[in-house]
Order: C-alpha cells, then structure tokens, then sequence
C-alpha cells in the first residue's frame, strides 16, 4: 500500500534543496476530476450504458492521458470506429464546453491555493497537465492563478516531454524538484527523471508501494520543502 500520512506535516529532504514545483492540475489544485469523468460518461451514454461505463473505467484508471488519444482509443475499442481530425476535432470542442464553466466551479483541494500562495514566494511554480494548451491557461487566468506559474504547460505534449522542456528551459536539476501529482501519467513522469514525488490522494491512489502520498495541503508545510 502506498505511504498516506493524513495530518502530518510532511518533510522532504533531498541533497540539493529544492527550487521548483510542479503540479498536475485536475486532482490535485481543483477537486475536478469527476467533472470530466462525467462528461466522458455523457458523450457515450448515447451508444448504452456497458459502453459509457467501459469509458468511465478506463478513463478513471488512466488520469492524465490527453483526452485526443481517449477518444480515438474509445471509438475504436468500444464503437469499432476509426475518426478523423475533423471528427476528433469536434469532439474535443463537445467536451470543452461540458467541462470549462463546471471546472472552474470546482473546489480546491483543501489547502491548495493557500499553498500555492506561500511556495511562489520561495520556489518556482509550474502546471504539468493532460488538459489542452489553451484551456489550461484560460481555466487560470478565471481563477486568478496565472500570476503564480512560472510556466504552464498542457497537451499535445505529453507529461514526460513537458517535464524535460521545463528542466532545460529553466536549468534544474531532478534533485531540485518536487511532482505533486494524482495520476500514474504524473508518477511515471517523475520516476523517468528521478524526481521527488508526492501523490495527492483521490478516489483511487494508482501509485506503487512505497510513495508518499497526502489527502490535503495542510499536511506539507512550505518551509519543510
């Protein structure tokens, strides 16, 4: 089972100290999730209720992967459809205007902003996520967080290639870093560079034995970073 420390105030140590973030967004600032598990549900409920539900599933076991590859996996898989960029396209748009209002709506994960506003004062800060480029910045901007990211990047990169972008533009270093993230898109992100990881607890925890995983913000105390 993995390491959940609820109410503990978490320390991290490393060699180098840290001097940079990076957080996934839907999990682990926004209590979200769930608004796009729904919307997938909704797009394929249409086709019956076993496909909507196989969707649902997959979707909740694969967090972090762009919604592009889902829908192209799904109307294969489970509607034996291959569609075109035009069609993908479309589909895409569908789903942003199911999610965008409902997202921003959403809660923080308990404790989130306070955080953020504490650790841009000492590290720099960025957003590592599935969901589109321009969306991503669109759904900050609203929620007045854009001033506290250092850079944010969403899809067609995957997480893996964002990661790298962020150590080369911005020279650090894997032992400088912190991943906080809620998927297995996000760990395998920060074991592929060897940086620290910390889950951010949901309604499945996907990550090994072993990791350090929190339910709340209240539990990390910026300084101890």
């Amino acid at each position: 089972m993995p390491t959940i420390l609820p109410g503990v105030l978490l320390k991290i140590n490393g060699a180098m100290p840290t001097k940079a973030i990076i957080f996934d967004f839907d999990g682990v600032i926004l209590d979200s999730v769930d608004v796009k598990t729904r919307a997938f549900e909704s797009i394929y409920l249409p086709y019956g209720q076993e496909i909507a539900a196989e969707v649902v599933a997959h979707h909740e076991a694969h967090g972090g992967v762009r919604r592009y590859q889902k829908f192209r996996l799904y109307h294969q898989k489970y509607l034996g459809l291959d569609i075109n960029d035009e069609q993908l396209d479309d589909l895409c748009t569908r789903f942003n205007q199911l999610v965008f209002q409902k997202v921003i709506a959403s809660p923080y994960i308990s404790g989130a902003r306070n955080f953020i506003e504490e650790a841009f004062k000492r590290f720099e800060l960025f957003i590592c996520t599935g969901t589109p480029q321009t969306e991503i910045e669109e759904i900050l901007e609203a929620l007045s967080l854009t001033k506290y990211f250092k850079g944010v990047y969403g899809s067609p990169d995957n997480k893996i290639q964002i990661v790298q972008y962020i150590q080369k533009e911005y020279q650090l270093q894997s032992d400088e870093m912190i991943f906080l993230g809620d998927a297995s898109t996000d760990y395998e992100a920060a074991q592929h560079y060897g940086i620290k990881f910390i889950g951010v607890a949901g309604k499945t925890s996907p990550f090994p034995a072993g990791t350090t995983i929190i339910q709340s913000f209240e539990e990390i105390q910026v300084e101890n970073l």
